[in-house]
């Protein structure tokens, strides 16, 4: 009698959350069984520092300035559409620009194709120029080497240790990707390293110093104001727009779905546009775009009216960009993000779905949505990566050759 109990619950349950819950379910358990998650986990044990050293061999000598140096710069694996490797390539672009050498070591603890990744990159960032190299080949021959992210730290120290400077591009503050364990000890600990460390904004710079105290050379973050534009003419706008990481906790996926399902019950009229990775349990009418390029997304950005641009670890690049297109962007509220973007067009959100979504509806049903769109494009022209490369180009140049 109790198994024909339990079997009448289980097919009860089943009918409550329908055949998605139940597959859903399915791969959950398939997923705990099989250890899937460790595939998250990007660098293979091997290749974990056990410690921090205190020094690492740097040439004895330092080349004449004129002379081009060869430079390296280590990174996993790059995918299409990557806005940290479009930023890290920027800056490849850069010291390639001053007639520099640059070297691409990118890293897949499963392995990696170095042919066919050359080819990702030649197709979606043609102006790089860099040779593509797996790391676990060596990493030699180099006057410096630049880490990208915490993992790229690690591999540099144990696959680079012939004398060479080193430095460590940091975009996020990566130790807050994870929850307090394992993972963030082994992201922190590569700020110790004996690297020069730069930091891509006024935000993370400060993040750095109140977590460790540490001095870095803070480089200014960019704005792509000749891709992103407002569009001619404009057109009515409508809607909002958000980009989708749920796999990525620093994006605030969850925070965000709650927001946009309370924002559609305040809006029911108001388009709700999604693009990059497909939304889970956005359980409201919305358009999903999936990947877009950059003149996709500007349209996209051009008839909206606002959007969320969520990142609790730097300031998004998503923020200017929907700025440069007339889109006020909707920004968690961190003290820190304001001294990167002090743009009075943004709408800074207490990070809860009724603050966020108050955001949100504030721009909806705004007076003048056309003027506040043109004007927010303004407020932006001019802006580029030109500063941002331009310093770092410097801070390597003067690594290697000396001040």
């Amino acid at each position: 009698m109790r198994r024909v109990i339990a079997v009448l619950a289980r097919a009860g349950r089943a009918r409550d959350v329908g055949v998605r819950g139940v597959a859903q379910r399915i791969a959950w358990r398939v997923y705990r069984a099989t250890g899937a998650a460790d595939l998250f986990f990007q660098i293979a044990d091997e290749d974990i520092l056990g410690s921090v050293p205190e020094d690492l061999a740097v040439p004895a000598t330092r080349p004449h300035r004129g002379r081009p140096l060869t430079i390296g710069w280590v990174s996993t694996a790059p995918a299409p559409g990557s806005g940290g490797h479009t930023t890290l390539f920027r800056m490849v672009e850069a010291l390639e620009a001053r007639g520099h050498r640059c070297v691409l070591y990118f890293y897949d603890r499963h392995g990696l194709d170095a042919a066919a990744l050359d080819a990702v990159v030649r197709e979606h960032w043609p102006t790089v120029r860099a040779e593509v190299r797996d790391v676990r080949a060596g990493i030699r021959a180099l006057d410096a080497v630049v880490a990208s992210g915490w993992e790229s730290a690690h591999l540099i120290v144990g696959y680079g240790q012939t004398p060479m400077r080193r430095l460590y591009f940091i975009q996020d503050y990566e130790p807050h990707f994870y929850g307090h364990g394992a993972e963030y000890e082994f992201a922190a600990m590569t700020y110790r390293l004996p690297f020069r460390l730069i930091a891509l904004g006024e935000m993370l710079e400060g993040m750095i110093r109140q977590h460790t105290g540490l001095a870095t050379d803070v480089v200014p973050f960019g704005c792509d104001s000749a891709a992103y534009r407002l569009p001619t003419p404009q057109p009515h706008r409508r809607g909002v727009v958000f980009y989708s990481r749920p796999d990525y906790a620093r994006r605030g996926y969850q925070l965000a779905r709650v927001a946009l399902t309370r924002f559609h019950r305040l809006h029911p009229d108001q388009p709700i546009h999604v693009y990059g990775a497909p939304p889970r349990g956005l359980q409201v009418p919305h358009s999903f775009h999936g990947r877009l390029t950059t003149g996709e997304l500007n349209e996209l950005y051009g008839r909206t009216v606002t959007g969320l641009a969520m990142s609790f670890t730097n300031i998004t690049l998503v923020a200017e960009e929907m700025l440069a297109a007339g889109n006020i962007p909707v920004v968690n509220d961190m003290p820190l993000a304001h001294l990167v973007l002090p743009n009075p067009h943004v709408r800074w959100a207490e990070p809860t779905a009724d603050g966020l979504a108050a955001a949100l509806s504030a721009a909806v049903t705004a007076a003048d949505i056309d003027a506040n769109a043109a004007a927010a494009a303004a407020s932006v022209i001019g802006r580029s990566w030109q500063p941002t490369r331009d310093a770092v180009t410097r801070i390597i140049e003067d690594e290697v050759y000396g001040q």
